[in-house]
């Protein structure tokens, strides 16, 4: 794989993957995806980034994979139950949270303005502070490898 990020097909803009049973529709969009691995950790069986397809819909009930979703911080996981189960919502009231020498963490009914002026609306994000981002304003991890070190804290 290139070490160009625009060159990464799962970084593309507008790429997603849907997993979908009779219950509920998981839709993930590589883009946005930072790798907290929350998912991963909660829900073994059904997120496992090892395995093709990464996401086995039918290991768990709904309820459990919706529960799942909520923990992704960066809105790069959405859930449709398609079973007349609760859907997702946007917690109130919206809430921003600064990660140690990491991204803004937000959760709420957000939208965001991109440069271009596209409107997103999303009820979780992680937006970049470190400037070094290619996906701007959305987190792409280049704080991990750029070296940003939040005010007041000292590298490790």
């Amino acid at each position: 794989m290139s070490d160009d990020p625009t060159k990464d097909p799962r970084k593309v803009r507008d790429v997603q993957r849907e997993y979908a049973n009779d219950k509920v529709r998981v839709r993930w969009e590589p883009a946005y995806c930072i790798h907290t691995a929350r998912c991963l950790t909660a829900l073994p069986q059904v997120f496992d980034a090892l395995s093709r397809p990464w996401v086995e819909i039918d290991a768990a009930d709904a309820d459990e994979i919706a529960e799942t979703v909520m923990l992704c911080p960066t809105g790069a996981l959405h859930f449709e139950r398609l079973d007349g189960g609760e859907q997702e919502a946007a917690w109130e009231p919206t809430m921003v949270e600064a990660r140690p020498n990491g991204p803004l963490f937000v959760r709420g009914r957000i939208i965001v303005r991109k440069e271009d002026g596209e409107l997103r609306e999303e009820t979780r994000a992680a937006l970049c502070r470190c400037g070094g981002s290619s996906n701007k304003p959305f987190c792409d991890g280049a704080h991990r490898s750029n070296g940003f070190r939040a005010e007041g804290t000292t590298k490790l």
